[in-house]
């Protein structure tokens, strides 16, 4: 490998909207996420709404559902 051109890892700190936290490498040295595998519907089981762009509000709006 050529010396020079590759970035420089960092210890990064990864929090995801749920409140779970990972340590990882990157080159930035913090990053937030909507969702992780911990809160994720797909490993968990559990059936949850993401909502990152408020289409649920405005189907809601739309069809007038509480």
């Amino acid at each position: 490998m050529k010396a020079g051109i590759h970035p420089e890892y960092k210890d990064c700190t990864v929090s995801c909207a749920c409140g779970a936290r990972y340590q990882l490498r990157s080159t930035k040295e913090a990053m937030s996420v909507e969702i992780c595998s911990t809160c994720h519907p797909f490993y968990t089981g559990k059936l949850r709404l993401v909502d990152a762009t408020g289409r649920v509000d405005r189907f809601k709006k739309k069809y007038k559902l509480k």
